[in-house]
């Protein structure tokens, strides 16, 4: 299996570029094409020439919700002419069923069996009666959160997707921590240029070597401190499990990735321009 490259910067702790994992069909994907990462907000005026000059990025598909990126305010990448920022959020953003809406506090805590459905969630660490690191046959748990996604914003998915395979470069995909829904999207293209299952749950799972730095990023920031005041570290670390749980769940309901994306309006030239971007 290969070992991430990780890309080491100042402003962001959970980076890497997804060159050299292996297709089922005996190629690789190109390094220099897709890097996923956590908040970019931190980014320094050093660490955006890394990634810009270095790392020949030249777009960003940010999945943070409209509240996320309001409160935030503009990141230094947004102020880079070479890069081409677009946001596809992940939640339900429109009415008056936004995102900027949390549990119910009648929710009891210690329940894992609360049914969340009809709920809207902020933040995937905002499903307090959910462990995310537990699932019940991929309806629970943090890959229940995930297909809530696809369920709820399948436009942005494809949207990045499509971002990835137009752009001439590296493409960022980063949420606020980059494991949860940069997790689902990172997946979903992988999984679409035929990279082999095990190396998708090994990318995923990743992550959880760099959760320390995550969340002290994260509880730095007011944007998110206040939800993640006294929660468990462990409890958000990225599980193999999950990912298994939520790629079963779509071989499953869709005949894997492709037939979910296919259902929701990607096109045989959408698969062959990101195949062709993305592999060697």
């Amino acid at each position: 299996m290969s070992s991430p490259r990780w890309i080491d910067l100042a402003g962001a702790a959970n980076v890497r570029d997804l060159g050299g994992l292996p297709t089922v069909d005996g190629r690789q994907t190109r390094t220099g094409r897709l890097i996923r990462s956590d908040n970019l907000q931190g980014l320094t005026d050093a660490d955006v020439r890394t990634l810009v000059d270095e790392h020949q990025v030249r777009a960003v598909a940010d999945l943070r919700t409209g509240v996320e990126v309001d409160l935030e305010g503009p990141g230094p990448i947004t102020r880079e002419p070479a890069v081409d920022v677009q946001h596809f959020s992940l939640f339900p953003e429109s009415g008056h069923n936004t995102d900027a809406g949390s549990l119910d506090d009648d929710n009891d805590d210690d329940d894992d069996t609360n049914d969340y459905s009809g709920k809207v969630l902020v933040l995937p660490w905002q499903n307090r009666g959910t462990d995310l690191g537990e699932s019940d046959g991929g309806r629970k748990g943090a890959s229940w959160v995930y297909l809530r996604y696809l369920d709820e914003r399948a436009d942005s998915v494809v949207g990045a997707l499509r971002l990835i395979a137009g752009t001439d470069g590296a493409t960022i995909v980063h949420c606020a921590a980059g494991k949860d829904r940069t997790g689902v999207v990172i997946a979903l293209a992988l999984a679409e240029v035929g990279v082999a299952r095990e190396a998708i749950v090994d990318d995923y799972a990743r992550s959880a070597e760099r959760i320390e730095g995550i969340f002290t990023r994260l509880r730095a920031s007011r944007t998110y401190a206040d939800d993640l005041e006294n929660q468990s570290i462990d409890k958000h670390r990225p599980r193999a499990a999950t990912m298994e749980h939520l790629l079963d769940a779509l071989d499953a309901d869709h005949g894997g990735a492709a037939g979910w994306l296919r259902a929701h309006g990607w096109t045989d030239g959408d698969a062959a321009a990101l195949r062709k971007h993305l592999l060697d």
